[in-house]
């Protein structure tokens, strides 16, 4: 592929699709009056959704490929790589809507102060949102909503207007998501499945002590997930983030390791992954209520008295 390119400005995405400016921070543009695209890659500056009507071009985001199918969406942010795969021909024909915006439209909004929270941004393309026939016409709503603002003269409403609408249609897709998890239920649970003998199968080698304890980014990687999508997944299935799911298993497997009396504490908390003995009081503290000498001291005298 050739060198990645810049995408700065809203100016910048409409020209290079022949379509006009109509507002210098945001953008809905109605794909099939596009001019054909140059294939290759860009790295955003800015917030772009893609809704495809119709299976088109591969595009290229991030290090993968994803082919889209019809109703499905995308969601990129500042920061990442997107683009259209290069082939034969140099330039294709953009297919379904696009929302372009730049950070400086929500800077100092409530959208802007919680944006993060649409973790959906970062997910891979391989997590796509796929809509429904009514999800789809919800989100056309949404896209002229915007556009039916971008037509009205620049007022001092318009940015109010413009980011409430933006809020809502990304509000939507967070109701859509939520309805993906739920009907890609069996998929999940064999993700759950596979997290926990992946934990299993880490303790049982010499990687907490090589590598440490196991991160949430490290999970996610071995799962083939974003490390947001994958966070998404185990708070729905679980209802913990994946970060104290991750830390309640450890604490279950130090708990088992706390009985081995030919081992101290301090040996325990390094082969667990700790870089400190005193994190690992401190932390199995937290989560049990006493220390591990507590602990071992209380269980070895239940046992002794049984």
């Amino acid at each position: 592929m050739d060198k990645i390119r810049k995408l700065q400005s809203v100016a910048q995405f409409n020209a290079e699709r022949g379509q006009s400016v109509l507002h210098p921070l945001v953008s809905v543009l109605d794909q099939s009056q596009s001019t054909s695209v140059q294939t290759g890659r860009w790295l955003s500056e800015l917030y772009i959704v893609f809704l495809k009507q119709a299976r088109c071009a591969p595009l290229v985001y991030g290090r993968q490929q994803y082919d889209y199918d019809e109703g499905t969406m995308l969601f990129i942010a500042p920061g990442q790589v997107f683009g259209l795969e290069e082939s034969e021909d140099e330039r294709v024909q953009p297919t379904g809507w696009a929302l372009a915006f730049h950070p400086d439209l929500i800077r100092g909004t409530a959208l802007g102060q919680h944006i993060k929270d649409y973790s959906f941004f970062g997910y891979d393309v391989n997590e796509a949102l796929h809509l429904s026939e009514r999800e789809r016409a919800l989100v056309l709503e949404g896209f002229r909503k915007i556009g039916d603002e971008l037509n009205h003269p620049i007022d001092k409403h318009s940015k109010r207007l413009i980011v409430s609408n933006i809020e809502l249609l990304l509000n939507y897709c967070i109701r859509f998501y939520d309805r993906q998890f739920i009907t890609r239920d069996h998929v999940h649970k064999d993700a759950l499945a596979r997290f926990e003998a992946l934990l299993d199968a880490y303790f049982q080698t010499d990687k907490p002590q090589t590598i440490g304890l196991p991160t949430v980014g490290y999970c996610a990687e071995q799962l083939h997930l974003s490390a947001n999508y994958f966070g998404d997944l185990i708070k729905k299935e679980t209802g913990l983030s994946a970060q104290d799911y991750i830390q309640a298993k450890v604490i279950e497997l130090a708990k088992e390791r706390v009985f081995d009396l030919s081992k101290s504490i301090s040996e325990i908390a390094y082969e667990m992954g700790f870089k400190y003995p005193q994190h690992f009081t401190r932390h199995f503290k937290q989560r049990v209520g006493q220390s591990p000498n507590q602990y071992r001291s209380l269980n070895n005298e239940y046992r002794s008295l049984n």
